[in-house]
């Protein structure tokens, strides 16, 4: 049978429509192909590679994938060929190679940036301690912000720009809005006499966990409770509740918006944020 006129233009637009599709295909996360060495090669290292990158042994940098993968710009999983390529991108514009291998030094050089975006730590590198703020300048927490309803004062335009974030963070992220407890704080302004003792009692001053001269001293920094693995509380820094906590979609969101809202980062502790919208 032959086609009408109609029918003949359905029957070419079909073909086109067909051919487009075969020339244009959906990139998947194993290609390119060249990147699949170093794609195996992290795949290999994520969750075996020892090294020390805060001064504490560690194994594996699966931690921080969510935060190298958001700062590359890469949209598929660490083990992929094109985490790979995106890394290698990000390597070459810093002259660190351009494999997309994560090794110390690249990590090295994402620490520094992120190190950077926290006024706090300048100042600390600078020999620097920031006074604490006068208390007429903190505001509390309302008892529903806070974990468990205790007292959690913060910088006024810091708890501002707080309440914005988690307001958005729970209208897009289902496991936060289903908890009232995700994005609650559980520490705030920490007084410098109260922390120094506590630093003392519990040793490790100045170490990974505990230092003399805090960042919540200044009232800008916020610990947020993001759960916790079984059997660990929403502070531990062990490497496994650090995993679990870096691996929610709470964590992830905050990787990627956070900054909208003046947040940055400690990244060894996936709770621990401080607000840049005022100088310590």
């Amino acid at each position: 049978m032959r086609a009408g006129p109609a029918g003949l233009i359905v029957l070419i637009l079909m073909s086109l429509t067909a051919h487009a599709h075969a020339r244009v295909r959906p990139e998947t996360c194993d290609a390119p192909h060249a990147f699949r060495p170093a794609a195996l090669a992290n795949a290999s290292t994520l969750n075996d590679l020892d090294w020390s990158p805060f001064g504490r042994a560690e194994k594996g940098w699966a931690i921080y994938a969510p935060r190298i993968a958001s700062e590359i710009g890469a949209h598929c999983g660490p083990d992929t060929a094109r985490f790979a390529k995106a890394l290698a991108s990000w390597q070459r514009r810093r002259d660190l190679g351009g494999e997309g291998r994560l090794d110390p030094a690249t990590f090295e050089a994402l620490k520094t940036i992120w190190q950077g975006r926290r006024p706090y730590v300048a100042l600390r590198a600078e020999g620097r301690c920031p006074d604490p703020p006068d208390l007429s300048r903190l505001a509390a927490a309302g008892p529903e912000e806070s974990d468990g309803g205790k007292i959690i004062l913060l910088r006024t335009a810091a708890l501002d720009a707080l309440r914005r974030m988690v307001a958005a963070a729970k209208a897009a992220v289902p496991e936060a809005a289903a908890d009232p407890e995700r994005l609650t704080l559980f520490s705030g302004y920490r007084d410098p006499v109260d922390d120094a003792a506590r630093c003392r009692s519990e040793g490790n001053c100045n170490g990974v966990v505990r230092a003399a001269c805090s960042a919540h001293r200044t009232g800008l920094a916020v610990d947020l409770v993001l759960g916790a693995a079984p059997g660990f509380a929403v502070d531990s820094s062990a490497d496994a509740n650090r995993l679990w906590q870096s691996r929610t979609e709470t964590y992830r969101w905050l990787v990627k918006h956070a900054r909208r809202y003046g947040f940055v980062n400690y990244v060894f502790e996936p709770w621990h944020w401080e607000w840049t919208g005022a100088a310590p």
